[in-house]
């Protein structure tokens, strides 16, 4: 396979994985990278020296490209974009704000800029800031969401119509099926975040994934939609409460790491997407890989046969 998301990134696979808060680390993203996806580096937790050192660790432990991610809303300064501009990096995300203030920067560092979108006119808007390319992310997808929700399926569609940019389709996809039909809408990428969250070498608590293991398809909620962050996140007796008020109370976040690496489920939110409905076991990274790409190629296979016979 060859399109312009690879020759972009050079990794083997279309496949991202998602710059989760604390989670998108080197102990998964070198994990990601090794089995031929592009693992991303967060940023978003706001702890600076620790991520310039997990950021260190992957040129150690992967000779595969892998990625940073940049969200804007919780950037203090420009310290953080200038670091990167020297560490060596050569693939950044960027979300939460405008990334007008820094493409150039980046791009002139020799760095490819993609930006997350939720709707089409933030799309058109990156695309006239110079974006190499745009990550589009539909409503089904967990963690930090666009109150107007609109599906994968639809969005990536109109996103794909608007703008003539490589496209990564996140939300809703964790398989090789998932994958395939975005293709058919117009990506050239996927990224998935709550499929590698429950994978083997997710450095979470044992029981945050078995929780996105055990939930069904309507096991998320969408909260705080009247303010912001509208998230989505796993159903537990906190955000049921949470969803039957309507808004998130500010401290929500505070206790985080006790959910995250504690186990304690109801200690805050656990962000996840409607794939928890889909996905059934916690497995390896290169196991999640080899089958997505095996099942992508079956399912084109098929879809390209049930072309001829029109």
């Amino acid at each position: 396979m060859s399109n312009r998301f690879l020759a972009h990134t050079g990794a083997k696979y279309p496949i991202v994985q998602a710059p989760m808060g604390w989670i998108a680390r080197s102990q998964l993203a070198s994990a990601v990278c090794d089995a031929g996806g592009l693992g991303i580096i967060e940023t978003s937790s706001g702890e600076t020296d620790i991520c310039k050192a997990e950021i260190e660790k992957m040129f150690a432990l992967t000779d595969a490209p892998f990625g940073v991610n940049l969200p804007i809303m919780f950037l203090k300064d420009d310290a953080m974009m200038n670091w990167i501009c020297e560490s060596g990096v050569k693939f950044v995300t960027t979300s939460a704000g405008s990334p007008a203030k820094y493409v150039g920067p980046l791009q002139e560092a020799g760095i490819t800029v993609y930006h997350a979108v939720p709707t089409v006119e933030a799309a058109i808007r990156c695309a006239d800031a110079g974006v190499d390319g745009l990550v589009v992310e539909g409503g089904e997808g967990g963690g930090f969401k666009n109150p107007e929700e609109v599906s994968t399926l639809v969005l990536l569609q109109a996103v794909r119509a608007a703008v003539d940019l490589p496209l990564v389709a996140a939300g809703g996809i964790c398989d090789g099926k998932g994958m395939a039909a975005a293709f058919a809408l117009g990506a050239e990428a996927v990224q998935m975040g709550t499929r590698f969250v429950s994978s083997a070498e997710s450095p979470v608590h044992d029981n945050y994934k078995n929780a996105i293991v055990d939930a069904p398809t309507t096991g998320t909620y969408v909260l705080n939609k009247k303010a912001s962050p509208c998230i989505r996140a796993l159903r537990t007796q906190r955000t049921h409460k949470i969803h039957e008020d309507g808004l998130m109370p500010p401290d929500t976040f505070k206790n985080i790491l006790d959910l995250y690496f504690g186990g304690d489920m109801e200690a805050s939110v656990g962000l996840a997407g409607q794939t928890a409905g889909l996905i059934d076991e916690v497995r390896p990274v290169a196991a999640i890989i080899s089958e997505m790409v095996d099942e992508f190629q079956t399912v084109a296979g098929r879809m390209g046969g049930m072309a001829q016979g029109f």
